[in-house]
This record gives C-alpha cells, structure tokens and sequence, in this order.
C-alpha cells in the first residue's frame, strides 16, 4: 500500500514540476491574499462544545503553515526535509480516522488559503490526491494523497516545497 501511495506521490510531483506562470490560464488577480495567521486558514467556532472541537494541526518542523500535519495524525516517522531549487521543502506519511475526502478537503483549503492555486485532482477508487501550486516560477507547491488503509485508517503521503 505504501509503495502505491508513494507512486502516485511522485507522479503528482513529476506533474507539479511543469507547473509555472506559463502554464497557467487563469490571471493571477483572482488569488486570495495569502493567510497571516493559522487561526485564519482553520476557524473554529467559540460556541462548540471542547468534545466537538477537533485539535489543532500541528506544525511540521521547517514546513510552511498550509503544510500543517492533520489534526489527530499518526505520523510514520519524522519528515524528510532538504533544501532545493524551489526553496525548502519535504515529505511526511502519517495515518488518520478521517477519510480521505475530508483529509484532501482540509490541505485543498489551507493551500488556497495560503494563496496557492489547485493545479490537479485525482479521485481513483477510494484513493484521492491534490495538488496546488503558487503562480511563480519556483513558487510554493502542495500535493497530498490519501488512501484507505488498515485497519479502518486512512494511509496519507504530504509532500511541500515552500518556493524559492
């Protein structure tokens, strides 16, 4: 399963790596501004109850915020982090009890949230991916994938880079 995961990971980065200001259609104006603070990607109601209020997403060491590890994670061992042409970035597997949709969701908000534009999406059988990148060249890029795995979990691969 973790080979599969990371095959389709790697096709998306392969993808991404085409992905700069040429390629795009749409006029950079339509970005949102990028977030300030995590509190503005993730909001959470100050009337839910705390047994309702889903824990915040850790930070990721050396990671930029839209690349926070999903609330209630199990990670597989620490992330792999190194340096680039496309500025810092890194990968990290983890499991959660949340499906994969609602795994995608959440990255496909924050990536938006920080100013990155989706760039691809991969629904095949029960496994979902995404991937969002910033409009300039050597800009920051996102892409997860999410996958049923045992036991009930969802197996996760993130890979970022936070742009040159």
């Amino acid at each position: 399963m973790k080979r599969s995961v990371a095959a389709v990971a790697v096709a998306l980065s392969v993808g991404l790596v085409g992905c700069d200001e040429r390629s795009q259609a749409a006029p950079e104006t339509s970005l949102p501004p990028p977030a300030d603070t995590p509190a503005e990607i993730a909001p959470v109601a100050a009337s839910a109850p705390a047994a309702d209020v889903e824990p915040a997403p850790a930070s990721i060491d050396g990671a930029p915020a839209f690349a926070a590890l999903y609330p209630g994670a199990q990670t597989d061992g620490p992330a792999t982090v190194a340096n680039g042409p496309t500025g810092p970035g890194g990968l990290i597997t983890f499991t959660t009890d949340a499906g994969p949709d609602a795994v995608v969701a959440f990255y496909k908000q924050r990536a938006e949230a920080a100013g990155l534009a989706p760039v691809m999406a991969m629904n095949q059988g029960e496994a979902r991916a995404y991937g969002a990148a910033a409009r300039s060249t050597n800009g920051a890029t996102l892409q997860v994938v999410a996958s049923p795995g045992e036991g009930g979990l969802t197996s996760v691969q993130l890979t970022w880079s936070a742009g040159a």
